[in-house]
């Protein structure tokens, strides 16, 4: 098994501070410590964790490894003011050589590490951004929902429905993969957004950095088709077809408008535009078939509904009509 000095040097840190705490004698400098060393980088708490319980499960299992002649068991020091607690395998009492044998012992035997998993979810006209545990940052539209597992080797989110934004902390040894039902996006560390529902409809937003979108069987592309997406690429993919196009930093924003509580339509057809609404709102928002495809034009407020359907009659030979049963209709003001 492969390691950089670098993470040879962290895994040997967690090691020492897990033999500290076991130690039981701590001190209000040591946690201070503790707690910087903790904040310097993501990888150093999810490490104590894993060490912390190592130590405990090697204290039934260095017995055997002992007698096996695989591991040789550190001396504790004597006790100074009362003795060590009973043998606890090879105690972790604090000394540095019995966090090197920890280390050596987690070089040579790593044991498998339990995955993490985390899921958010945001209910209608509800913005989240949370900070996943490997220190990525994700912003959460309304009706969304993501479940994230992290493991030694990679990092997965599923976003089966909904949209986000992704500001991925890098770690090449463990690309950071986005799974929808149209298809992943894999990276190591760069700012993309994703916006994806069950009928394998897929949109990739690349604000900073690259990324590679794999897209699945449902698509209009072969299977299993992969496009490198960079800064400014947008795709969007869905079983009719598969574009991708090079926008402005400007025409890049107004995408993402939606981070800031805002949606920008240039042209769009209106039953597409009243479907944003719908979503974010979680009403029944729709056009009749001779409205449909008329062009909105504007930027909106997406938590007021209301501004969004005065401008459409403003803007459209339209009417908007509040049915009984709580729906919208927007109508043909020829026909209202």
């Amino acid at each position: 098994m492969n390691r950089s000095s670098d993470s040879l040097a962290k895994e040997e840190a967690a090691a020492a501070w897990a033999a500290r705490l076991d130690s039981g004698a701590f001190t209000i400098a040591d946690r201070e410590a503790l707690e910087t060393w903790l904040a310097a980088d993501s990888q150093h708490r999810p490490l104590l964790a894993d060490f912390c319980q190592f130590s405990a499960d090697l204290e039934t299992t260095l017995p055997a490894l002992v007698a096996e002649g695989r591991v040789d068991a550190p001396v504790a020091p004597p006790p100074r003011r009362r003795p060590s607690p009973a043998w606890r395998g090879w105690a972790f009492a604090g000394s540095l050589a019995a966090a090197a044998a920890i280390a050596l012992a987690w070089v040579a035997f790593p044991r498998p590490v339990t995955p993490t998993i985390e899921r958010v979810a945001t209910a209608a006209t509800q913005r989240q951004t949370v900070t996943l545990a490997d220190g990525s940052q994700v912003e959460l539209n309304a009706h969304t929902s993501i479940e994230f597992t992290l493991t030694k080797h990679e990092r997965r989110a599923r976003l089966a429905d909904g949209q986000a934004f992704f500001s991925v902390a890098k770690d090449p040894s463990r690309p950071f993969i986005v799974e929808t039902p149209a298809g992943s996006v894999r990276v190591t560390g760069t700012h993309f957004d994703v916006r994806a529902d069950p009928s394998a409809m897929l949109e990739v937003t690349v604000e900073e950095g690259s990324v590679q979108v794999r897209l699945g069987e449902n698509t209009a592309a072969s299977a299993q088709a992969i496009y490198a997406l960079k800064a400014g690429n947008h795709l969007t993919a869905h079983p009719a077809g598969v574009v991708v196009e090079q926008l402005s930093t400007e025409d890049v924003s107004k995408l993402l408008a939606w981070r800031e509580g805002m949606i920008v339509f240039e042209r769009t057809p209106l039953a597409e535009a009243l479907a944003r609404f719908a979503r974010y709102h979680g009403r029944g928002i729709t056009a009749t078939s001779d409205t449909a495809n008329l062009a909105v034009v504007g930027r909106y407020s997406l938590d007021d509904l209301d501004d969004f359907f005065a401008s459409l009659e403003e803007i459209l030979p339209v009417r908007v009509t509040h049915e009984l049963s709580g729906t919208v209709i927007v109508r043909s003001r020829k026909k209202a």
